[in-house]
């Protein structure tokens, strides 16, 4: 029986379509896995939704429940945000909890679960200035942000990178964030 819980929080870029295999890596890890998703995402994996259901053994969420519903969910020991789009980032660190990915780790923060966050932003958004001082805002909050050296570097708009996503970084910071818990 697995006791550590992890939500996996995923935004609308490429390495959302991947999240098949990272729950799988989670899993071999010893993580109950939960994972949520930004409307945009749900939608791009709309035919895998009662897979990846099928997968975590719990609902693919990527709204709000309503008040007064139970939580179908097990409480996190630690949270994952990857990708974390350009939006994802700057509305999070804004406190704009328009989307159910959003405000979960807004509040989060608040909770003292540990969150670590790596975006996937490419290196013409990263030229906006709100980007920086959301990373610095959300670092500044506790949140591990794996993003520059030792994390994700953006690439050129439309580029992709032969070596890919760096997922082993997030799910290596996962477990270290976490501490050693109780693995069944």
């Amino acid at each position: 029986m697995t006791s550590r819980t992890v939500y996996l929080f995923c935004s609308a870029a490429p390495p959302v379509f991947e999240v098949a295999t990272v729950i799988e890596a989670l899993q071999a890890r010893g993580w109950d896995v939960c994972l949520g998703l930004t409307p945009t995402a749900a939608d791009w994996l709309r035919e895998s939704l009662s897979g990846l259901a099928t997968l975590t053994g719990h609902p693919v969420r990527s709204q709000y429940k309503r008040p007064g519903e139970p939580d179908v969910w097990p409480k996190a020991d630690v949270i994952l945000v990857a990708p974390a789009t350009f939006n994802t980032v700057n509305s999070w660190a804004l406190g704009l909890t328009s989307t159910f990915v959003v405000g979960v780790v807004a509040e989060a923060i608040g909770k003292r679960i540990p969150i670590v966050a790596m975006p996937c932003v490419n290196a013409a958004y990263v030229q906006h200035p709100q980007f920086e001082q959301s990373v610095a805002t959300l670092r500044s909050a506790g949140v591990t942000v794996l993003y520059g050296e030792g994390g994700f570097v953006p690439n050129e708009p439309g580029e992709r990178r032969a070596d890919g996503y760096p997922w082993h970084l997030a799910l290596d910071i996962v477990e270290t964030l976490a501490g050693p818990g109780d693995r069944a």
